[in-house]
């Protein structure tokens, strides 16, 4: 793995790559996982929490939470090509964009991978936007993909 100082802007930017990086973890999303955040964020939508209604809806079963899905990120997303040093703090700086492209079906499998797409000077340290990928095992088309921004400070 590169390292690379988090005020090193060329480095950096010369790790930046339209190739995405190793798979993390594996995540298995099951229903009782679905149900909790349901009940800690009040979301209780039938496609969620209701298996029997949700058998004969639009996905044939219950799917995850599009934001429970992207709160994985710091979970699944561990393998990265460059490891940033020097830094004091990590900022999560907000985001560039973010999609739900498929569903998360309960039983699932999820895995996701990353790639650095570009570095900036910043006035208080390094800004660096990151795309993710979430995937459910099997599926070609990710579930979510979050393009974040970090600020990285030394």
């Amino acid at each position: 793995m590169t390292e690379i100082a988090f005020d090193d802007i060329e480095g950096l930017q010369a790790a930046c790559t339209e190739e995405w990086g190793e798979w993390g973890p594996e995540y298995h999303m099951t229903q009782e996982k679905i149900n909790t955040f349901a009940d800690l964020t009040g979301d209780q939508q039938w496609i969620h929490v209701d298996e029997e209604k949700s058998a004969a809806g639009p996905f044939g079963g219950t799917i995850a939470h599009g934001f429970f899905t992207l709160s994985l990120v710091a979970s699944i997303n561990r393998n990265n090509a460059v490891t940033i040093t020097g830094i004091r703090n990590a900022i999560n700086y907000g985001a560039d964009g973010l999609r739900f492209l498929a569903p998360v079906p309960s039983g699932s499998m999820l895995r996701a991978r990353s790639r650095m797409k570009e570095v900036r000077e910043h006035k208080k340290g390094t800004l660096i936007a990151t795309q993710v990928a979430i995937h459910v095992e099997g599926v070609e088309v990710p579930s979510v993909l979050y393009d974040s921004l970090t600020l990285f400070q030394g």
